[in-house]
């Protein structure tokens, strides 16, 4: 009788395993919701933006575009930034200068979901208050004297559009 019990034992645990195994295997096959990607997690994905992201971390404003918006963000590539006179960057993401840098990036983002398409030649009220100029021609568009370089990045609270020039208050 000893001989045949450890058969039937491990017959019992691989029974028990394949019903486990066969459940783990239901599960993963059951559909998985698609992830949020906000503007934070499009911007943070793409390294042309690696110090936009570092200079929303800087000023505070993660929360405030990872939040339901929507938001249309006109964001300065890294060559943008690169374009500010020397040390001006160094500067503005100093903690002490985080509500100049806030201001400023504020100023790149305006409510509602605005599409290329839908942008006219006047002025866009943005975040931070100040009004910034939008020019068109012939399906270019300017954003504050910068050029629109890529258009209509989706994101699932809002879109991007990616300019070559931080655009500085008056």
């Amino acid at each position: 009788m000893k001989t045949h019990k450890l058969p039937l034992i491990a017959l019992a645990g691989v029974c028990t395993a394949g019903i486990a195994f066969s459940e783990l295997t239901v599960a993963q096959d059951a559909p998985v919701p698609p992830r949020s990607v906000d503007i934070v997690a499009v911007a943070s994905g793409d390294p042309d933006f690696a110090t936009l992201v570092a200079a929303l971390s800087a000023a505070d404003l993660v929360t405030v575009l990872q939040g339901k918006g929507p938001f249309t963000v006109f964001a300065p590539n890294n060559a943008a930034f690169a374009k500010l006179p020397p040390g001006t960057l160094d500067d503005l993401l100093k903690p002490e200068n985080k509500k100049k840098l806030a201001a400023i990036l504020k100023n790149h983002v305006a409510s509602g979901k605005i599409m290329a398409g839908d942008l006219k030649d006047g002025s866009v009220k943005m975040l931070g208050g100040e009004k910034v100029e939008v020019a068109t021609d012939n399906g270019r568009v300017g954003f504050g004297g910068a050029k629109v370089l890529r258009a209509d990045i989706p994101a699932s609270n809002g879109v991007i559009h990616v300019i070559d020039t931080v655009v500085l208050p008056d």
